[in-house]
């Protein structure tokens, strides 16, 4: 890998956080699979507050990973989908949360591990 400057260091930092933030992972996970209305993510995320939820699609597209449309029903309707920014992750993000779900036994056990000996 190439040296890179203190600035593009501090960018990559920077985008790293917005995309490995609690929640954003699942959150586009979910929006790639199709449009969805705020409360149908609500629930798609167990335990996501709404402040939370906010917060995080407010991120999203504010870094352009998705895009916030108002569908004029009655009553109006919002619905969030994928940008072609945030599609672009998506191979990245299906192999981490394959990861995660093949190591998901072997995490909890070095937690616990470390709880046992930490004690």
């Amino acid at each position: 890998m190439a040296a890179s400057s203190p600035d593009d260091l501090e960018l990559n930092r920077v985008i790293l956080e917005h995309i490995t933030s609690k929640w954003t992972l699942l959150v586009l996970a979910s929006l790639c699979d199709g449009p969805m209305r705020f409360n149908a993510l609500r629930r798609a995320q167990k335990g996501i507050t709404q402040k939370a939820l906010t917060q995080c699609l407010r991120r999203l597209e504010a870094n352009g990973f998705i895009k916030r449309s108002v569908v004029s029903t009655a009553p109006v309707a919002v619905t969030y989908e994928i940008s072609p920014l945030g599609r672009s992750l998506e191979p990245h993000l299906q192999a981490i949360l394959s990861w995660a779900a093949e190591h998901g036994d072997e995490v909890r056990a070095a937690q616990q591990a470390f709880v046992i000996a930490s004690a």
